[in-house]
């Protein structure tokens, strides 16, 4: 199994809007943290959908390895 790469030591906080679905990078490849560009596709790791049920402030793990993925 692929262990993810971490990307930093922090949790990247992101303005989202209601309703809309946003493709966490869990591999930690991406050059468009928190977000997924497809970097992930030599590894067996796959991004993780998040769908905000409301428009807010969330915390998208930068670390990768939290348990708590994608949203601290």
């Amino acid at each position: 199994m692929d262990q993810p790469v971490v990307a930093q030591n922090a949790p990247y906080p992101i303005e989202v809007e209601a309703g809309k679905s946003y493709f966490w990078c869990a591999c930690g490849k991406s050059a468009k943290q928190p977000f997924c560009d497809g970097s992930h596709q030599d590894t067996s790791i796959l991004p993780e959908k998040y769908t905000a049920a409301e428009s807010k402030k969330v915390y998208f793990c930068g670390c990768k390895r939290n348990g708590q993925h994608p949203v601290m």
